[in-house]
């Protein structure tokens, strides 16, 4: 079946349907990543963009159950140059069309990638639709126009959780023979209040392979809420859209800045502590999306490779006398950490986490543990 991705400049790429039929739009946006497409169609950070990636072929392993990063497909749509007709994999569930059919998700195959990208990296990322069947790219172009703009959008009260709850893992851990050696345990199980802005999984596997028992909590909960648990930590997720829109959770990170509760942030949980801590942030003219980005300690001046999955980032110059930037992007010299000089609060951009991969930060869970050790 024939499918058209049009985006809001007035471009259209002819290709053909390799997922559902039907319509989606979205922010249309690219990640480097040569594997991992599961977990990219899983990862709730994604919600409201088309995700193109531009490794050039996608679904030679298929797909597992074991490896989604959430309750389902989060996407909005997704963008190969060519996927696989087979799996070929012994994990394997089914294949990579098989599964976005069977999520519904419309996905476009068979258009020149690598000119998509170089459209998106020299005029930045821009809102798209894909449809299928006899579509009218022009009538496309124009319904891409009139999508809502990313920039003030708050899309994490679609993805954060409806109630509490306290996480427990699918799979034994013992069985995961694909996770990183735990830096060091624990002493006693800690236990960590966790704010769901669009978590994915994979931070929970590291929290439960470090020790760690952990509730989640929904976005709106209200700090206190949190704190009264007794917690010996609070951590704040990842997710979707503009964090400088997000002022309940901006409200509520800067009550657990005050409460002096070890507070440790990843991606948009960095970027909400940053605003709390009165940093502003901005839009990237085509973020940061894959798992290869150089990333340095300034302590330590070591370089560690990472996965990172965001369009915005925290302004330095805007960052108060008594936070310290900790971590640098090498490849346009962003800010990629925070530690708070006088609180037990620190957050970095990208993803410790890494699922599959790298696993260069799964060090920070280790300093996370220790900061709850030491308050305790």
């Amino acid at each position: 079946m024939k499918s058209i991705l049009a985006l809001e400049n007035g471009m259209w790429y002819e290709g053909d349907a390799a997922g559902a039929p039907g319509e989606t739009g979205g922010e249309v946006v690219f990640n480097t990543s040569m594997t991992g497409y599961q977990e990219v169609l899983t990862d709730p950070s994604y919600a409201g963009q088309i995700v193109t990636m531009t490794a050039p072929e996608m679904g030679n392993y298929g797909v597992s159950a074991e490896d989604t990063e959430s309750r389902g497909t989060q996407v909005a749509g997704f963008i190969v140059r060519e996927e696989s007709p087979i799996a070929s994999n012994w994990r394997s569930d089914s294949t990579l069309r098989d599964y976005l059919i069977r999520n519904n998700i419309v996905a476009i195959s068979n258009i020149d990638t690598r000119a998509l990208v170089r459209v998106l990296r020299s005029s930045g990322v821009m809102r798209g639709i894909i449809a299928t069947g006899d579509v009218d790219p022009r009538q496309l172009v124009d319904r891409a126009q009139a999508l809502p703009s990313m920039e003030g959008s708050d899309l994490v009260l679609g993805v954060t959780c409806e109630r509490a709850f306290d996480w427990a893992p699918a799979t034994p851990l013992a069985d995961d023979e694909f996770a990183p050696p735990v830096l060091r345990k624990a002493r006693r199980n800690l236990r960590v209040a966790a704010y769901d802005y669009g978590m994915k999984w994979n931070i929970l596997r590291r929290f439960t392979a470090y020790g760690c028992d952990v509730r989640v909590f929904p976005a709106t909960a209200p700090a206190s809420e949190l704190i009264g648990a007794g917690p010996d930590g609070v951590f704040l997720s990842n997710g979707p859209g503009d964090p400088a829109v997000l002022s309940y959770a901006i409200t509520n990170a800067r009550e657990l800045v005050d409460s002096d509760i070890p507070v440790f942030g990843i991606c948009l949980g960095h970027q909400v502590l940053s605003l709390a801590m009165g940093g502003d942030t901005y839009k990237l003219k085509f973020g940061h999306r894959g798992g290869n980005h150089p990333v340095q300690d300034l302590a330590t001046g070591k370089v560690e490779i990472t996965s990172q999955n965001h369009g915005f980032a925290v302004d330095p110059k805007s960052l108060p006398s008594d936070v310290r930037v900790t971590h640098k992007n090498l490849y346009d010299g962003t800010v990629e950490g925070l530690r708070h000089e006088t609180k037990p609060v620190f957050c970095v951009q990208y993803h410790p986490e890494a699922s599959p991969g790298p696993h260069d930060a799964d060090y920070l869970f280790k300093q996370f543990v220790e900061a709850m050790e030491k308050r305790a």
